[in-house]
């Protein structure tokens, strides 16, 4: 069975289909999955869809593009979001310089209050970076926060060594199976298997030889083969070693 890490079935792309895939999902080898809010509306529908389906867990934040119109209020709202029984962690937080749906000054303000907010529970954090590598790795290490994801991981080795050096996982996906996936291929060289989280992004970055069509989590498959592959390992090892993985990270006991 497979632990998706990183989800977003609240996506309007999933509303003709979303209850049927979701009540066929365990058939094709899915057993859990972390549905992970993007702003304040999603974070809200992750609690949703969590209640609805005992295999799914909610983590709740606001997305580097959408913190400037992120407010004090929100903050106190998601710190409430976290009383919920489902909800395992902060996220996606992060930077993303790639583009500039939000000011730099202010995805790099909430962001160190989303991890402030982290560090005051005691919850892991699921973090998005994009062109904003060593920046996301200071702001974390200043924020004394220990535990998390790198989600969908673009840096190098060398930074994904970092990470897992202070307690972090990397994030795989279906990146790893596209061609122009070197840096991916590294990364999981050189990380021990009990560092790596599978995850989909779901319904996005669909992996190879769907790319191009809607994500979901049975894909993990494909993610789940390449590293086997990559590590010279077998599948059933990765999908059982990377659900304790993120069982662990997450304080799943089920």
């Amino acid at each position: 069975m497979y632990f998706d890490s990183h989800a977003h079935y609240n996506d309007e792309r999933f509303d003709e289909d979303r209850d049927a895939l979701l009540k066929d999902i365990h058939e094709k080898g899915v057993g859990y999955i972390i549905n992970v809010g993007a702003d304040m509306p999603s974070s809200r529908e992750s609690i949703v869809l969590a209640e609805e389906y005992p295999f799914i867990y909610a983590v709740v934040g606001v997305h580097p593009h959408e913190v400037d119109e992120m407010t004090l209020t929100d903050l106190e709202e998601l710190e409430e979001m976290t009383m919920h029984p489902k909800v395992v962690g902060i996220g996606e937080i992060g930077l993303d310089f790639y583009y500039n749906h939000s000011t730099e000054e202010n995805q790099l303000k909430w962001f160190k209050m989303q991890l402030e907010l982290a560090k005051k529970l005691d919850l892991p954090v699921s973090i998005h970076s994009r062109d904003a590598c060593q920046l996301t790795f200071d702001t974390i290490v200043a924020s004394g926060v220990k535990e998390g994801v790198i989600h969908c991981f673009s840096g190098s080795h060398e930074l994904a060594k970092e990470y897992v050096k202070r307690g972090f996982y990397i994030g795989i996906g279906g990146s790893l199976t596209f061609k122009n996936a070197r840096k991916a291929v590294e990364v999981v060289e050189h990380i021990p298997l009990d560092k790596i989280l599978i995850e989909t992004d779901c319904p996005y970055l669909t992996p190879v030889p769907h790319r191009g069509k809607r994500n979901d989590s049975s894909y993990l498959s494909y993610v789940i083969q390449k590293i086997a592959e990559i590590k010279g390992i077998t599948e059933e090892e990765v999908a059982k070693v990377t659900m304790e993985n993120t069982k662990r990270l997450f304080r799943i006991e089920k």
